[in-house]
């Protein structure tokens, strides 16, 4: 037996419920490899599928968690033996799949990675889905031409899961880092990882009729979307561009293709869930090379299983600065 994070839901009311439960090794979904977790982390996903759902948990009782760090106990595949160290992100785990809420997990040998050398399990899921997405936003830009000294890179929800860690690896590798925060609070931490100016949400939040205003931003991760991401458009450079990775203020995009046709701007589309093998090696190579570990630390909030229906309530609310590291053991 084992303990587990299990939401279920009352086919009458459509309400979901999540308690810490103890669960038999054969009630596990089928999977190649088996993995004793070690750590997992709380993302946006993670909150939809212990609360509400959001229409990505289709079957219940369901284990949420779209990733976790572990050691291998059992594998039907050649790649993984017995003790080897191993890393999932992606792949709907936590989803449609039972993920890592859990100190067992099954799972197809093609969904995991090696942890990359210089990375403990511990720091994996600190980095998380979250970080692991930042590093793909950082990738993209510079595959499209960014570097540093080619003026102030954009990071909009910047003391959020995502724009933490983009930050700290920007900064590291020499960009000039402009975070944007609704919370006046959170401006000391995002300085500590290295953002040289802090720019307020309201600023970027207000709607204007012009599609083009003056050019200030020379790359942007951007984890907003919505009235947010159409107003940096506007703003961006000659041929720049916007890695776009979350959607904490909206789905929509009230944009016109001006900045596109007048100025090439560049609007680039991040999904972490189903990256290719060697893309996710890439990453988290670059990740255990570029991040710095230090900033890594100031980062974690430290939590168990049983903070985590609290924690998913807060993640919707946009209540979580950092990254929250779960162990699953304690």
């Amino acid at each position: 037996m084992f303990n587990a994070l299990v939401v279920t839901r009352d086919e009458e009311s459509r309400k979901t419920s999540a308690s810490v439960e103890q669960i038999s090794l054969d009630k596990l979904p089928e999977g190649e490899v088996t993995v004793a977790v070690e750590y997992s982390t709380m993302n946006y996903k993670d909150g939809l599928c212990i609360g509400p759902g959001g229409g990505l948990v289709r079957k219940y009782p369901h284990v949420p968690g779209i990733d976790f760090a572990g050691t291998v106990e059992t594998s039907l595949d050649d790649r993984y033996k017995p003790g080897d160290k191993v890393v999932l992100t992606g792949w709907r785990v936590g989803e449609a799949h039972w993920g890592g809420y859990s100190q067992k997990a099954n799972v197809k040998a093609d969904w995991l990675v090696p942890l990359p050398e210089g990375l403990d399990t511990r720091q994996a899921m600190a980095v998380g889905t979250a970080g692991f997405t930042a590093m793909l936003a950082v990738m993209a830009l510079e595959d499209h031409g960014l570097q540093p000294g080619h003026g102030p890179v954009l990071v909009t929800g910047a003391a959020g899961g995502v724009g933490s860690v983009a930050t700290a690896i920007l900064a590291n590798l020499g960009y000039e880092v402009a975070g944007v925060t609704g919370r006046p609070e959170t401006a000391e931490y995002l300085t500590s990882l290295g953002a040289t100016q802090i720019v307020a949400r309201d600023e970027l939040n207000e709607t204007v009729k012009r599609p083009l205003e003056a050019e200030n931003w020379a790359g942007c991760v951007d984890a907003v979307g919505g009235a947010m991401l159409a107003r940096v458009l506007g703003q961006m450079k000659y041929g720049a561009s916007v890695a776009a990775v979350g959607l904490a203020g909206g789905a929509g995009l009230p944009a016109t293709v001006i900045p596109f046709l007048l100025r090439g701007v560049n609007l680039l589309g991040i999904d972490s869930v189903m990256q290719p093998y060697q893309n996710r090696l890439r990453a988290w190579q670059r990740i255990a090379s570029d991040l710095p570990m230090d900033k890594l630390e100031t980062m974690i909030q430290p939590a168990k299983l049983s903070d985590l229906p609290q924690l998913g309530a807060d993640i919707l609310k946009g209540q979580i600065k950092g990254r929250v590291v779960v162990d699953v053991n304690a």
